[in-house]
């Protein structure tokens, strides 16, 4: 019986949901600080973070109004990570773990775990995953590409890498790692990476751009 592996940012729910979701909780924080509204401060973080990156959002906001403070920028960053966000699994990631719900299933995500913990309990994963594996709870040093949660999945089915398969979107990390070791990995084409090329050792085994593309015989297929 073949183990399911999955990533979570961009391949089981869109992650931009989640940061806009992070920009409403700063500007409800920041609202009777700067005196803006909350909907006006949250709509200027949302269109900073499309044409500049997220790098610096908090500090241009700050800086617009003329309230930038190095600790001001940490209470918006705490509020930002330790916000309850409302997410929503992608439709396809929704029938994929319920069509294959007899299999084990399982997550591994990098980040901030706190962060990442959060993500996982608003999506209702906890239930339906043998075990959501956030990286970081083992030490930075453990998070993709390195292998060590992928063989403690192994360790836990009493399985091979070969019987397990990963399903992730960032070619930079997800996969370079762990198929010298055998495992099979999928790659789903969206998000930040959806156009990103990748040599031979970055690139899965396989290339998808739904999750309803991986069925029975696409599984049977890859696992001969």
């Amino acid at each position: 019986m073949p183990v399911l592996v999955f990533d979570l940012d961009d391949t089981l729910y869109h992650e931009l949901s989640y940061v806009h979701s992070g920009f409403k909780a700063v500007a409800a924080f920041l609202s009777p600080i700067l005196l803006v509204p909350a909907e006006t401060l949250a709509a200027g973080m949302i269109a900073e973070e499309a044409e500049q990156g997220r790098g610096q959002v908090f500090d241009n906001v700050l800086r617009q109004h003329g309230r930038w403070s190095k600790s001001l920028v940490t209470a918006c960053l705490r509020a930002y990570r330790q916000h309850q966000p409302e997410l929503t699994l992608f439709p396809d990631a929704e029938r994929c773990l319920s069509r294959f719900a007899a299999l084990p299933q399982y997550l591994v995500t990098d980040g901030h775990k706190e962060v990442q913990a959060r993500k996982v309990a608003a999506l209702q994963l906890a239930d339906r995953v043998r075990y959501a594996y956030l990286t970081n709870r083992y030490g930075r040093h453990r998070a993709k590409p390195d292998p060590h949660v992928f063989q403690l999945i192994c360790q836990r089915e009493g399985v091979a890498p070969g019987q397990v398969l990963y399903v992730g979107d960032n070619p930079r990390k997800d996969f370079v790692g762990i198929k010298p070791l055998g495992f099979k990995t999928v790659r789903i084409l969206r998000g930040n990476y959806a156009h990103s090329e990748a040599d031979d050792a970055h690139e899965a085994h396989r290339r998808i751009y739904s999750l309803d593309e991986l069925t029975e015989e696409f599984m049977a297929s890859l696992f001969g």
